[in-house]
């Protein structure tokens, strides 16, 4: 569990992430959505241990992030960055095995344990197809997805995501959350995603944390956060909400 105890965030003055409290527990997807600027990449890196907090604590398994080994975090805890680093003339099989470096180092042999987890990784993602595949040469959904499998062979049990799905048409993007929606119900994960589409969070998280202005200004279910109200306190619009036409979720449109 990530337990974020009054957690901030400051750079030369200017306070970016105003005292959040909030508890992430396995099992669970949770949408971190909001207006551009308003802290949702700055709570994931700092989840990430790629920036210190300011004020504040995080603690991961009841201890302070600043307790763990840099291998021994990234064992619990995967992160993928907002903007991806370079892939080039890496085959997706060949991406997806960094995901092992927390458990033998940068430069250890591959053993049958961390084969296995490659495998079952690009399994679990469907992915076999592009193992011998250059990633440069995939298309934006296929390319995630390899990122997804090199998570998931890292084997932790917190996957940060940090909007993934930018550079994703609606297509490719639908096919990336169904994937993690599917691996966090069935390998019981925690997975904390940022997310612009209020109805794409709707539909395939289950807890929303709202950030406006560098707080927290609301969190709780879809159906919590899918009313008028809320929304537009959250993106500065009138918003209509209504039922999605399966019945399943609610969806918004700007008025």
């Amino acid at each position: 569990m990530f337990e974020v105890r009054g957690a901030t965030f400051e750079i030369n003055g200017k306070l970016l992430l105003k005292p959040v409290e909030h508890r992430f527990e396995e099992g669970k997807v949770y949408g971190l959505i909001g207006h551009n600027g308003s802290g949702k990449s700055t709570l994931v890196k700092l989840l990430a241990q790629q920036q210190p907090t300011s004020n504040g604590e995080i603690l991961l398994d009841d201890r302070p992030l600043g307790d763990w080994g840099q291998r021994e975090f990234a064992r619990r805890v995967a992160y993928l960055p907002q903007h991806l680093p370079s892939a080039e003339n890496l085959t997706g099989r060949e991406l997806i095995g960094f995901g092992r470096y927390p458990w033998h180092g940068l430069l250890g042999r591959h053993t049958p344990k961390d084969k296995t987890a490659v495998e079952r990784a690009m399994e679990l993602s469907h992915t076999e197809a592009f193992a011998d595949r250059l990633v440069d040469t995939l298309s934006g959904g296929e390319r995630q997805r390899v990122w997804l499998a090199m998570l998931l062979a890292q084997e932790s049990r917190f996957l940060l995501l940090d909007e993934p799905l930018a550079a994703l048409d609606i297509a490719h993007q639908m096919e990336v959350l169904a994937l993690i929606r599917k691996l966090c119900d069935e390998l019981r994960l925690c997975v904390i995603i940022v997310l612009h589409d209020i109805n794409m969070a709707s539909r395939y998280c289950d807890e929303l944390l709202a950030l406006h202005s560098g707080r927290v200004l609301a969190h709780g279910t879809p159906e919590q956060i899918m009313t008028r109200d809320k929304l537009e306190a959250i993106y500065g619009l009138p918003m209509q909400v209504m039922p999605h036409p399966n019945g399943e979720h609610r969806i918004a449109v700007a008025c």
